[in-house]
């Protein structure tokens, strides 16, 4: 399976260099929808319900402190995606990669999975709560089913 390392480094070989709070949303719906079109997650790493949006940790740890990040910043094989997992992504970055980091942050505060994950945390506040997949297919998954 992937790593959201070989996701990011992927997504950032297709934007060239993005925030790193866009390429985070970026990641995040890359996931939601490979696990609604593919029946597959794309990667393992979970990912967390932070004030700003949905976060993976371990993402984050690799881009602490960098506003701004390229392919370079990480250590990943955009190879290690399979064709259709690359056909998800790249459906993302063009529906999605016009599209401002606050824009896409402020889109998923609206979503259920990121809701749903954050309703005992105040807002604004540090939250560590995790998005489950099955929160992600649910969600998704009846939006895909109504177009």
């Amino acid at each position: 399976m992937a790593t959201v390392f070989d996701v990011a480094v992927y997504i950032l070989n297709k934007t060239g260099p993005i925030t790193a709070m866009k390429l985070q949303k970026l990641v995040y719906y890359s996931q939601a929808w490979s696990l609604v079109w593919d029946d597959d997650a794309l990667f393992e790493e979970r990912i967390e319900a932070w004030a700003n949006g949905p976060v993976v940790p371990a993402l984050y740890a690799a881009h602490k402190g960098l506003y701004k990040v390229s392919a370079s910043n990480f250590k990943g094989n955009p190879d290690a995606l399979n064709e259709a997992q690359k056909e998800t992504v790249d459906v993302i970055i063009n529906g999605f990669g016009d599209k401002s980091s606050q824009w896409l942050s402020d889109l998923s505060h609206t979503e259920d999975p990121w809701k749903d994950a954050r309703k005992n945390i105040e807002p604004g506040e540090r939250g560590c709560a995790v998005i489950s997949h099955a929160a992600m297919m649910e969600y998704y998954g009846a939006i895909d089913a109504s177009v």
